[in-house]
């Protein structure tokens, strides 16, 4: 087993050529911040594009990487001549917005009507060996099967976004 100091002396080692293929390479650590500037400047411009008609069948994917990579080239000139200083504030947090602002924000679904639908007054004694929850399920089934040969479920699905029959039926007979 290695000692201490050959270990320290190796950590260093890959440290220093870590440092030196990075700058021979161009390899540079990006700060955070003047990443999420460039995603944003390029988006603003991606945006415009698109509502001039300007992209010329570019995707998001090809015009952020050529945005990018012009805003990279002319960073590197600006950079020098800034002078590091205190970070400002944080700015105040904005109003939340929707996910996609180009997509209208979908109704929140409305409870379905019941209208003229039969439903069971008790868990029926056929499943009493059952779990309480399967025979709820059973026992809405059986009835929501004999409702539709009569054509009596109300205009209600057996699941259904907003409450189907199964979800109605199970309400009941759980109060």
């Amino acid at each position: 087993m290695p000692s201490r100091f050959a270990r320290s002396l190796r950590l260093k080692g890959q440290l220093i050529a870590f440092t030196i293929l990075s700058s021979a390479f161009g390899l540079a650590l990006v700060d955070p911040a003047a990443a999420e500037s460039v995603r944003k400047e390029c988006s603003q411009k991606y945006q415009a594009a698109k509502a001039a008609g300007t992209l010329n069948g570019q995707a998001w994917p090809q015009f952020y990487s050529q945005c990018a990579a012009e805003a990279k080239g002319a960073a590197p000139a600006a950079t020098p001549a800034a002078a590091p200083g205190p970070a400002p504030a944080a700015p105040p947090p904005a109003a939340p917005t929707a996910a996609n602002p180009l997509k209208p924000a979908p109704a929140p679904a409305a409870p379905v009507a019941v209208g003229n639908a039969v439903f069971p007054s008790a868990v029926s004694a056929a499943y009493a060996n059952e779990k309480p929850g399967k025979a709820r399920m059973k026992t809405c089934l059986d009835q929501y099967n004999a409702n539709k040969a009569t054509n009596a479920n109300g205009g209600l699905k057996w699941i259904q976004k907003g409450g189907g029959y199964y979800s109605q039926c199970n309400a009941r007979l759980k109060s």
